[in-house]
């Protein structure tokens, strides 16, 4: 397993979370801003990045506030991480391997960017639309 995150403060409590369950020898953590560090292709990618349109960002819960901006603001319309992950996710997957994607209540904006994709939703507590499955077959239309 490779845990790619950008937050330095994000890869201390991992580190603590791979040390307590002796995870050393199976997690690799790595400092990275998106996929740019990943090593190798995987059959399954999961990510959560920060998808929080400019709107919305305005208008977080106090208790969302308190978060770091940089795990939650997506720019504009949500999509400023998730358009070059989209862009070069097949290069990092297997023939069959599938992106898990959460984007929170931003379907509206991922389907506007990305109208030639046909993702599938994924039911969750919190709906059906905020985590999306794409497969890399899917993944090869996107522009790189």
């Amino acid at each position: 397993v490779q845990a790619l995150d950008i937050s330095a403060d994000a890869l201390v409590v991992a580190a603590i979370n791979v040390e307590r369950h002796g995870l050393q020898d199976r997690v690799h953590l790595v400092a990275s801003d998106g996929s740019e560090k990943a090593q190798g292709t995987f059959d399954l990618i999961v990510c959560n990045p920060p998808y929080v349109n400019a709107q919305s960002m305005a208008r977080l819960p106090l208790e969302f506030q308190a978060e770091p901006s940089l795990a939650l603001a997506g720019g504009k319309d949500g999509m400023d991480f998730i358009r070059p992950l989209l862009a070069c996710a097949h290069q990092h997957l297997s023939p069959h391997g599938v992106l898990v994607l959460e984007i929170g209540n931003e379907r509206d904006h991922f389907d506007a960017a990305f109208p030639w994709l046909l993702p599938i939703g994924l039911s969750t507590s919190a709906g059906d639309d905020q985590v999306l499955l794409l497969d890399q077959q899917q993944l090869k239309l996107a522009p790189c």
